[in-house]
């Protein structure tokens, strides 16, 4: 099984470094960089999707996906879109439709925001507010019943931007589980990375308890 584990916007690859060192990962387990995969393109989110199918399409299948806030977006989006391909799927903090209103605020507060603080992500502020300008229309509701793989949905107990779509989403996939953390917010992977380790550690034997190499 390939492992993708998939960043949120505002994070780099390197952030599940902490959450990994606590896991027995396997060797075909990879983090791509989102913001590698449309620097010779527009960034919307078509053009980021379409690379983010492309490296799923291109790995050896079955895949195990798991992603935060934007990178559990891309998730769910390539799990309603291929299925038969997800053999597991871990969604952290996900909108399964975009909430327009919170989008508008994030991109009024990215504009005042200085470009300094966007040069870490490798996204410049530009493209942080074209990409953002590009999710509204997303809305995955009605494709949500073909997801049949296990799945496993978590949320901070103080994520209050997206705890009920997370709430929701774990009931209308007929497959997923939910697990909050308690006392934690948005960013899972670097504010507990000791507890999300445990939750995808004992999901992973739970789903496959003759096969450590998730």
């Amino acid at each position: 099984m390939t492992s993708l584990y998939i960043h949120g916007l505002g994070q780099t690859p390197s952030v599940w470094q902490p959450v990994l060192r606590l896991m027995n990962t396997p060797a075909n387990c990879a983090q791509p960089d989102l913001s590698s995969m449309v620097c010779a393109e527009p960034t919307t989110y078509t053009n980021l999707y379409k690379a983010f199918a492309q490296l799923c399409d291109a790995s050896a299948a079955p895949l195990m996906l798991c992603g935060l806030s934007l990178g559990g977006v891309l998730a769910l989006h390539y799990a309603v879109e291929h299925p038969e391909r997800v053999a597991a799927l871990v969604l952290i903090a996900p909108q399964y439709k975009m909430p327009k209103r919170l989008l508008k605020m994030q991109n009024i507060l990215f504009r005042i925001m200085p470009a300094s603080v966007f040069r870490e992500t490798g996204f410049s502020k530009a493209q942080f507010i074209e990409l953002c300008g590009s999710m509204t229309e997303l809305d995955f509701t009605a494709a949500l019943p073909r997801i049949t793989c296990p799945a496993l949905v978590v949320c901070g107990s103080r994520d209050h931007a997206n705890k009920k779509a997370c709430i929701e989403l774990s009931q209308r996939i007929c497959t997923a589980e939910l697990a909050m953390i308690e006392g934690a917010g948005h960013e899972l992977n670097r504010e507990t990375p000791e507890e999300l380790a445990a939750l995808l550690q004992d999901f992973y034997k739970k789903i496959a308890p003759c096969d450590s190499n998730h």
